[in-house]
């Protein structure tokens, strides 16, 4: 639609996650308005996150050295990992301030559709963790989607060797909710994962 380098930039941006042809056009004319050392400066910081970030060598998440903080964290509880799919939900979970342990990011799930195979995550890496006897539980915290499910069904069969504690974590109703929103699937978790009051 438009030409030269414009056009190379909307195209870039438009490969972006989440960011669509009229966003890409969108953030593009932004950045040709925008003053040019705030321009420098975003390229800077892409420059930058690009040659000093890298992946953890242990855990998958990313880290400025060879291990991320959470592994390099004496203080962090060794005999627990929680399993995600990306570093984005190690986040998540660490803004909860509930889980005191270890992480181990898989890069993605299970997913035939997409031709991602259990060989292209990190299972062996885990596994290789998990040989030194060291850790006792693993939290499994693939998404509530239809790929999650198949990951976490493949993580259990490949640990049921193993003495472990593993477990799921639960999913249900939102909190500010109405039952009369929530769809079956969702519903029906909730009562799967209920847990007692008087116990």
């Amino acid at each position: 639609m438009f030409e030269g380098v414009v056009q190379d930039l909307i195209d870039e941006l438009g490969r972006l996650p989440g960011v669509g042809p009229k966003s890409a056009q969108r953030i593009a004319f932004h950045l040709l308005q925008a003053d040019p050392h705030d321009v420098q400066r975003l390229v800077q910081a892409l420059s930058e996150v690009k040659a000093k970030v890298a992946f953890c060598e242990t855990c998958g998440n990313i880290a400025e050295g060879t291990q991320c903080r959470i592994c390099a964290d004496p203080r962090r509880d060794a005999t627990a990992i929680c399993v995600v799919e990306e570093p984005k939900d190690v986040v998540a979970i660490e803004r909860t301030r509930e889980f005191r342990g270890r992480y181990h990011v898989l890069g993605g799930a299970i997913s035939p559709l997409d031709g991602i195979g259990p060989d292209d995550l990190r299972f062996s890496e885990l596994m290789a963790r998990l040989s030194s006897g060291e850790v006792t539980e693993i939290i499994i915290a693939t998404d509530p989607n239809l790929e999650g499910e198949a990951t976490a069904s493949y993580l259990a069969r490949l640990l049921s060797p193993f003495e472990l504690r593993v477990s799921r974590l639960a999913s249900g109703l939102p909190v500010g909710g109405d039952l009369e929103y929530a769809d079956e699937v969702t519903l029906g978790r909730a009562f799967e994962g209920r847990k007692l009051l008087n116990a």
